[in-house]
């Protein structure tokens, strides 16, 4: 099967191969992460949590300098050497001791793994034509799922066995798929470094209508968190569903995603057609919520029934929001400026990250069918300033008319 998911050849067959490798010590660690921390390391769920907050804004604080960096000396040497110190830096968690330790170690894996994020991005862009960039990028994203999915099995057998010998065979595991990663990247075509402009250097921070572009994407990015927080809390403490719905979901997410990546993603590499997509993602998405509304006061199966069908809407409002997030992210950004316009759209998930467990939580948990209309009315009303925002942005890069032409 993945064999049918990987683009036929080329540099996007070289690309998916670096992502098959490097999510799927992604998959296991994400699994293990807090185990090892708490389990291995002593650390109490609070530092744990200061750990992973600190390490998520040192990577958002520097994510558009990285990207700016891998402009200059070229997306495909940034991402080889961040990928490589990335190895011993993850190895470097068998040496920590304490909370202060921790922190550090974590701090500068962090400072690694934006730079890494903002050229991987880059290279896309550099090594793949226009008109072929959001369809590869959805190629990558169904074998990352793929990949994720085979580490989560790995980290399922490590869970069973429940040893800190075992968990530290995660962190060396993790450590070689990142400097396997690093390795791989050689085999990629080189992509040139873009020469020095004058003026700022950041030019990405003036461009307000890509900024607004990223705000309102990271708000709409808000979703994954609905499948990875809210809705096993909501299913396992609001609904009569049973407890192992949590897993279908998991599962018919992962399955659709693989299924359905690519296929989303047709019609969105040019901005007004990815705008179109975020709009009828988020649409989906609005859909989705409404339905989670009806599942807590009914009984287990038209429970069940409901949870699975707002899961399909779910999924397909990601697969098509992502889609048309990658299509308004590539056009919407010079090619000579592609690493810190990535690092700068990186930095709106980011955010939405950090916002969304919170205040998702809250309104589902807090105030139940009410919270759930409230998110899709939130959904709703973003993706609809989507293709304004794109038509702004679009009139923002169209050329002057020549006036010796005129």
């Amino acid at each position: 099967m993945l064999s049918r998911l990987l683009p036929p050849k080329g540099p996007a067959r070289l690309l998916a191969g670096v992502t098959l490798v490097h999510t799927m010590g992604q998959g296991l660690w994400l699994a293990l992460n807090a185990i090892y921390a708490t389990s291995v390391l002593r650390l109490t769920p609070g530092q744990f949590s200061i750990g992973v907050g600190t390490a998520a804004g040192v990577a958002l604080a520097v994510s558009t300098p990285a990207g700016h960096l891998a402009d200059r000396l070229g997306p495909r040497s940034v991402q080889i050497w961040s990928f490589i110190a990335l190895g011993p830096l993850t190895a470097a968690l068998l040496a920590v001791h304490g909370f202060g330790m921790y922190l550090l170690v974590v701090s500068v894996q962090a400072l690694a793994y934006s730079a890494s994020r903002s050229a991987r991005m880059a290279v896309v862009a550099g090594l793949v034509p226009p008109e072929q960039r959001v369809h590869v990028r959805a190629y990558l994203r169904a074998t990352s799922n793929v990949s994720v999915s085979v580490g989560a099995v790995l980290a399922g057998v490590l869970l069973a066995v429940n040893s800190a010998t075992a968990y530290k065979g995660a962190v060396v595991f993790n450590a070689a798929t990142y400097l396997a990663t690093g390795l791989l990247s050689l085999l990629l075509p080189a992509v040139a470094p873009q020469p020095a402009r004058t003026g700022p250097a950041l030019i990405v921070l003036r461009d307000r209508p890509y900024l607004t572009f990223v705000v309102l994407d990271g708000l709409l990015s808000m979703h994954n968190v609905l499948l990875e927080v809210v809705l096993p809390i909501w299913v396992l403490h609001h609904t009569a569903a049973p407890r192992w719905m949590v897993a279908a979901i998991l599962v018919t997410n992962t399955v659709a995603v693989v299924l359905l990546q690519v296929r989303a993603a047709r019609g969105t590499d040019e901005p007004a057609g990815a705008a179109r997509a975020s709009r009828s993602g988020a649409l989906c998405l609005t859909l989705a919520c409404a339905v989670f509304a009806f599942t807590g006061r009914v009984s287990w199966l038209p429970a069940s029934a409901l949870l699975l069908a707002g899961a399909l809407a779910h999924v397909l409002g990601e697969i098509r929001q992502s889609a048309g997030s990658w299509g308004m992210a590539f056009g919407l950004a010079p090619d000579d400026a592609q690493g810190q316009y990535q690092g700068t759209y990186a930095m709106g998930s980011d955010l939405g990250k950090l916002v969304a467990p919170a205040l998702l939580t809250w309104l589902a948990v807090e105030h139940g069918a009410i919270g759930w209309i409230a998110m899709a009315a939130g959904f709703g009303l973003v993706g609809a300033a989507m293709p304004a925002v794109a038509a702004r942005a679009g009139r923002g890069r169209r050329p002057e008319p020549d006036p010796v032409a005129a």
